[in-house]
Formats: C-alpha cells, structure tokens, sequence
C-alpha cells in the first residue's frame, strides 16, 4: 500500500475526512483495494498492550445492501409508523453506497487482559474502544483519500443478534460500528470549529 509521503498530504487527508450522507454505488475503488485499505489498518493501528483485538468485516454488494434491510426491520419494529419516514430515508441513504464496513473488538481478548492484569481491569474495555476509534479514523480518511465519502453509524446492539446470525460472526466479538461509504453524490455540509484556544492548553 502507498505511504502518505509528505506532512501536508497526511494534514490535507485528516482536513478532508468528512461525513457524507448523500452517496452511491457507483465504483470508485476495487474491491481489492478496498480490501487493501482494511487489511493495513487493522495491522498497523495501535492497540493497548498489542492486544490486536479490533475486527472488520467488509459488506459489499448485495451484502451491503442485505445489512441496511436487516437494519431498517430492526427499527420499523420499534419506531413509530407515523414518523418512520424520516427513518425510511435514512436507511435508503446508506443502503444507496458500494458498501458498508462493521468494526468489532474481540472481547474474549479484553477479557483475557482483564485476567492477567486485574489491577487495570476497568480499563480495558474503555482502551478497546479507543484502539476502535482510532482504527475506525484511519480507514475513513483512507477511505476518503480514495475518493469515497462515508459516515459513521450505531445501530448496536438493536441489529447485533441479526447481524451475528447472518454473516457468522463470532460469539465474542463486540459490534461497535458501522461505516456505510460510496461515491459522494452531494457535498458534505459545512463544519464550525469552536475556537481552538478553548479546547488546547500549552505550558512551558
């Protein structure tokens, strides 16, 4: 896979990585590619202790499309028919892109640590969310430096036990989120920033 060769390409990728929620199937990418991106990662994103424990299961086609169908049953069984249109919408739109990424974290591995290092136990549920985050970040702005435009989603844990079902998905892994991307089919909205004296603290 390419490195980011340059401090300005690797600023310009964060700048860029932004949600798009208006997308489609139409290619950017290969699949291989896609798979590439994924792959590099998962190996290369830090984990607490090297716990290695984050997990990514790749939906394309009509698997992607099979996901936003479970999802939108899942919830047309809880929502209000009088406002499940907004929600209609919603589901359409992210079934509408090439494909959607789920992130897990392997529990069985959590627990492990958790075991072996009792005095940190508490932590490390909070530290296999973190390492997610940060694998999560790294394949959305890889994603978007590709061309695709993608969103981050949590409809865990109400579509867990579907997903599980359908795509055999290990007892002990956790789902975390869920990435639907595609190619951009309208810009992404336009983002404030709360002025950054507020939220950075310099000492010397």
């Amino acid at each position: 896979m390419s490195n980011i060769s340059t401090k300005a390409d690797f600023y310009t990728a964060v700048e860029n990585r932004r949600s798009y929620y208006a997308i489609s199937k139409d290619p950017v990418a290969s699949d291989e590619r896609i798979q590439e991106i994924v792959e590099f990662a998962v190996k290369h994103v830090p984990t607490s202790f090297n716990s290695q424990s984050g997990r990514v299961v790749v939906l394309l086609g009509e698997q992607h499309d099979r996901l936003w169908d479970i999802t939108t049953e899942t919830l047309k069984a809880i929502v209000p028919e009088e406002s499940f249109a907004s929600t209609q919408e919603k589901m359409d739109s992210f079934q509408a892109g090439y494909g959607t990424l789920l992130f897990f974290e392997d529990q069985s591995i959590v627990r492990s640590l958790q075991e072996q290092f009792p005095l940190y136990a508490e932590n490390f549920p909070v530290w296999s969310n973190q390492s997610s985050g940060m694998l999560q970040f790294t394949i959305w702005t890889a994603l978007e430096t590709e061309g695709f435009g993608a969103t981050l989603q949590h409809y865990n844990p109400l579509i867990d036990e579907k997903a599980a079902a359908e795509w055999n998905i290990p007892e002990d892994w956790k789902l975390i989120a869920q990435m639907p991307f595609g190619k951009p089919a309208a810009p992404a909205g336009d983002k404030e920033f709360a002025p950054l004296e507020d939220r950075v603290k310099i000492y010397k």
